[in-house]
């Protein structure tokens, strides 16, 4: 039987985790509750009541934190001429067809593709390799686009991605523990609003069934769901 270690025992002794917290509550909790030496992701795992089996109960967006990520966020563009252009001023770390050869070859050195939709055309020869990486460009994700320095700056400054799982759960990193208190609430309190607003008009009864936030090692800590509902 598995058992949890000595810190993460500790841990979970400060938490009271019958009762359900207020946004505020419980990022700090969060934030007192870290032991690992370093500097872990702060998560939401939001329940919803949808089934995703069902094409128009898939919940899927993207949201720019306001505080940002706390990582570096590597954007490679697939673009020419001016659009080429643009990402390089927005301040993409790579730009150009020729990255495409490099990544049949087996290149996956970046964490964001951005590529104009004349561009698909090769981009979607690359499937077999972006896709099980969760690096195909998308247009839903506003990663195929024209407007790429827009695309660029966005995701540099913590634009984020989430797509609800088989089991009807949504997950991300919303920070780093180290951030103050006021920029987690805000990043939380950002993708929160984007979940809500992405609600899908087939999905009946209720829709934020739980919402929890934890430490990469931490324990959960529960929020109230009823200002969501």
């Amino acid at each position: 039987m598995k058992t949890h270690g000595k810190k993460y025992r500790a841990a979970i002794a400060k938490i009271d985790t019958a009762v359900q917290h207020t946004p505020n509550a419980a990022l700090g909790a969060v934030k007192s509750a870290a032991f690992a030496k370093f500097d872990e992701s702060v998560e939401v795992a939001v329940r919803l009541g949808v089934d995703p089996r069902h094409a128009d109960q898939v919940v899927r967006g993207t949201v720019v934190l306001p505080a940002g990520t706390g990582t570096t966020v590597r954007v490679l563009v697939i673009a020419v001429g001016d659009k080429a252009k643009e990402a390089e001023a927005a301040g993409a770390d790579f730009v150009g067809t020729e990255f495409i050869a490099k990544i049949k070859e087996g290149w996956t050195d970046f964490d964001v593709m951005i590529a104009t939709p004349d561009q698909m055309g090769q981009v979607g020869q690359l499937g077999r390799v972006l896709g099980p990486r969760g690096l195909m460009p998308n247009p839903k994700a506003g990663t195929v686009t024209f407007d790429v320095a827009r695309a660029v700056k966005e995701t540099k400054a913590g634009k984020i991605e989430f797509r609800v799982d088989k089991a009807g759960n949504v997950q991300a990193a919303i920070g780093k523990v180290s951030f103050g208190l006021d920029a987690l609430e805000s990043n939380f309190a950002a993708f929160m609003d984007q979940i809500i607003r992405s609600k899908p008009a087939a999905a009946k009864g209720v829709y934020v069934r739980t919402v929890a936030v934890s430490s990469t090692m931490g324990p959960g800590v529960r929020i109230d769901t009823n200002p969501y509902r």
